[in-house]
Formats: structure tokens, sequence, C-alpha cells
């Protein structure tokens, strides 16, 4: 018993001297956001103070009470106020000059043109300058509200530095970490985050970001200001595209009398393909046997049950613009040159396979064509025997405008070496990701430009002759 109650003792001063380390956050906005911070970082031990212009609000907060209906944060506020953790104040500077971290949490909605309204953004922001002007060096600003991106380091520290007089990076770091909170299990969300994103100023910035949002058992993901700003709208954006896409086959399913919840039970249940990283990389048009096809036939069938599906609809057309996309980018490169022989590293429609039914880069290739520029193809997976031939037939019966190059390609005049390809054209188009296109282009002319449509290089080359399609 007296060895228990004595580690009880030494655990109980640990936690004192843990609680006494931490660093006093001021949360400014106590929307649903901030006050669910509030109550998560209390339980966490940090002193934490609730800032806002609504009196109501900060009422609540003062008192323990939960200003929104949110499963256990209730709680969390009540224990954060019996302990002396959470406060609550209208005065937004005091409550920045008595903390060492500014957590932002206020309001972005949306404004009258459609945009993002930073009205309150630069508010609080002008606020926090306000209270360092005569603070010592060292303060945190972390922004987790959902802005455009640039805002951070074009909105947020020029109206800090404008009132404070400090200087970022100097005086005081910055860091964008967007949050992941559902409404309704925002506190288990908190603390079990789908990912940890922290972008950050400088190195003591990231410290004390790790230090305030890191979550047990979970990495701590790093990367830009910017980035992290975009990927804030990119998940909801795809959030959005899942429910309006389980709608439309919903609809879909209901004409035809079959269980949607059916289908999209065992929909999910390939996590290989359908919940996946698969597919989701900014590239090129997809294309092949299936997808096109499967696409069409979904639209048709749906006509034919007075069924609109918009999402659906709407992928042939976006797929198409990737094309022309890429079209007009080789085109402006090749109108000033003297050759104008556009070089494909890759024709078929993914590397690996032979096959060119609907591959993007066949019409991409045969559009050129038809602007009167030359195309020399290297493909590892073709040659120029039957088995080309008998594609080129099939495929040129439903889709006469390919011809010329399909028969280009049969007669062997537009198949070529990697080496002659690499010599002979002033622009390459990389269709495959593989380890000989990449040497290739690494060792590249001088002034022979590059169009990218698979992202060759996790780290993008910073020269002036090469052009990613969507980076």
């Amino acid at each position: 018993m007296a060895a228990a109650n004595a580690l009880r003792a030494v655990t109980a001063e640990v936690l004192v001297e843990t609680a006494e380390s931490l660093p006093t956050i001021c949360i400014i906005g106590l929307g649903y956001v901030g006050v669910v911070s509030v109550g998560c970082l209390a339980e966490r031990g940090f002193k934490v103070i609730g800032a806002d212009l609504d009196a109501a609000k900060v009422a609540c907060v003062a008192d323990g009470r939960s200003p929104i209906v949110e499963r256990g944060l209730e709680a969390l506020l009540a224990d954060g106020v019996r302990l002396d953790r959470v406060s609550a104040t209208r005065d937004v500077v005091q409550a920045v000059s008595a903390s060492d971290v500014t957590l932002l949490a206020v309001g972005t909605p949306t404004s009258a043109d459609g945009g993002c309204d930073l009205t309150f953004v630069r508010a609080a922001s002008r606020a926090i300058g306000m209270a360092l002007r005569d603070k010592p060096a060292g303060h945190c600003v972390i922004l987790r509200c959902s802005v455009p991106p640039g805002t951070t380091l074009g909105v947020v520290v020029p109206e800090i530095e404008a009132a404070s007089g400090k200087k970022l990076g100097q005086d005081f770091g910055i860091c964008f970490s967007p949050e992941f909170l559902r409404e309704g299990s925002a506190v288990a969300d908190f603390a079990d985050p789908a990912k940890v994103v922290i972008a950050v100023s400088d190195a003591r910035a990231e410290t004390i970001a790790r230090q305030v949002l890191s979550a047990a058992g979970q990495p701590v993901l790093i990367t830009t200001i910017a980035v992290a700003e975009t990927l804030k709208y990119v998940d909801n954006i795809w959030h959005a595209t899942k429910v309006v896409f389980a709608n439309e086959v919903g609809r879909f399913c209901k004409a035809l009398d079959v269980d949607s919840h059916e289908v999209m039970r065992l929909f999910v249940e390939d996590t290989k393909l359908n919940l996946s990283p698969y597919y989701l990389k900014p590239g090129f048009a997809f294309g092949g046997a299936c997808l096109p096809k499967e696409v069409r036939a979904a639209m048709h069938i749906a006509s034919l049950n007075c069924v609109e599906l918009p999402l659906i609809d709407s992928l042939l057309i976006s797929n198409e613009q990737q094309v022309a996309a890429a079209q007009r980018m080789i085109v402006d490169l090749a109108a000033p040159l003297r050759r104008r022989t556009i070089g494909f590293l890759g024709l078929t429609f993914k590397a690996g396979t032979d096959d060119l039914r609907e591959s993007p880069m066949v019409e991409l290739a045969a559009r050129l064509l038809r602007q009167n520029l030359s195309v020399r193809v290297c493909d590892p997976n073709l040659d120029s025997g039957p088995h080309l031939a008998a594609q080129a037939s099939h495929i040129a019966a439903t889709h006469a405008s390919l011809a010329p190059l399909l028969d280009a390609l049969v007669g062997g005049s537009a198949l070529a070496t990697l080496d002659s390809v690499m010599a002979d054209c002033d622009v390459i188009v990389v269709a495959h990701a593989t380890e000989a296109f990449r040497a290739a282009v690494r060792g590249r002319r001088a002034g022979v430009h590059v169009v990218d449509l698979v992202r060759l290089f996790r780290d993008v080359p910073a020269e002036a002759t090469y052009h990613g399609i969507g980076w």
C-alpha cells in the first residue's frame, strides 16, 4: 500500500510538472472547431482561454457548458472549468496577451460573390498583432480555419505584422493545420484524427504545433502552408463528391429496381481499387477497354429510364478537357520550333500493356497529326506485327478520325526507337512512367521540351523546358 501511495504521489508530481511546462493556448472563435478544441486541449492538460465577441458563447464556456450539441463536449468543458484549465473572454487582445499560442478558429462564411469572406480572419489577425506589439518574441499562431490557398501568408501574416510592428520568423511563428472533425463525433476525432497535417514558418513553430496538435499513435505529416490550405478544400470536395456519387448510384439503381445499398456495401469492400490511393493522382485522361465504355453505357441506361446523373454525365466531358489541355500545351510549344515533330514516350492506355483501345494518348496524337504536326512513337509494348494491325482495324472501324495515325503505326513510319525519338523530336510527350523514359528525359538535349502527363519525378524539375499537365 505504501509503495502504491508513493507511486501515485510521484505520478501526480510528474503530471503537475508536465502541466506547468505546457504552453497556455488562446483559441479565437468559439464556433464548432474552436469550442471543441477548448474542451479537448483542456483534457490534455493545457490551460485554454476561449475568446469570442459573442457574449452568449463566452458565458457558456466560462460556466463549463457547451454552446453546441456535441457528444462528450460538455463534460470536457465542465472538467476544464473545475480544474481551472478553461476560461473565456470577449477581450481577444487580452486573451492573446495572456497566452503562448493562439489557435485561430473563426468563421469563414461564403461571401456575396461566392468566394470566402475573410472579414473575421482579418479582424482576428489584427487583434493578434495588437497583442503581440508588447509581447516578447516567441508567440506561435496556428490557423485552423478553412481559407483559400495563400491566405495564411498573404493575409494573416501581413495583418499581424502591420498591427504589431513585428516580423514573421523573427518575432512570431505561424502554422496552418487543417482540422478534420466530423460533427457528432468531433471529440473522438480530435483524439484520433484521420490525419495530422502541419505546415509551419520555422522550426520553433513546428515544435509548438506538434506539442499542441499531435495525437497518440498518429504520424505528423509536414508540408508547405499552401499545400495544407489547399488540402482542406480538396478533402471536403472529395467528401461532397462521394455523397453525390452515392446518391446518383441510388437514383440509377432505383430506376432498375436494384438494391443500391447492397451494391454500395459490396463496392466499399474493395480497398485495393475503390477505396484506396489508386486513380487519385493528377495525370492524364482515363481510357482503355472498360472505363469509357461503362460510363457511356450507364449514361445510356439512365437516359432510357429518364434518370438524370449530372456527376456521371460530366465524367467524359472532363476527360475530354484533359486531352484538350494537353493538345493546347503541345501545339503552343511546337509553334515557334523549326522541327515540328512530336515524340511520344508510350502510346497504349497505360504502361505494361499493348492495348490501344480508347487510349487518350492515341486520340491526342491523332489530333496533333490533324494540326499538321508529325508524330513519332516509342512504346516497347507495340510492334508492327499482326496484333497491332488487328487492333488498328478494330479501332478504325468505330473511330475513323484515328485512321491516319493507326495506318502510320501499322506501316511502321510512326514507330521509332527511344534513341531516335529523343534525337529527332524537340517536344517529348511522356505518357508512361518507366525508368527508361525517366532516364531519357533527364539526359535529353538542351532545348528539348517535355510535356509530362504522368508525373515522372516526385520533385518537379525547375526547368523552363519541363511542363507538367497538372503540376
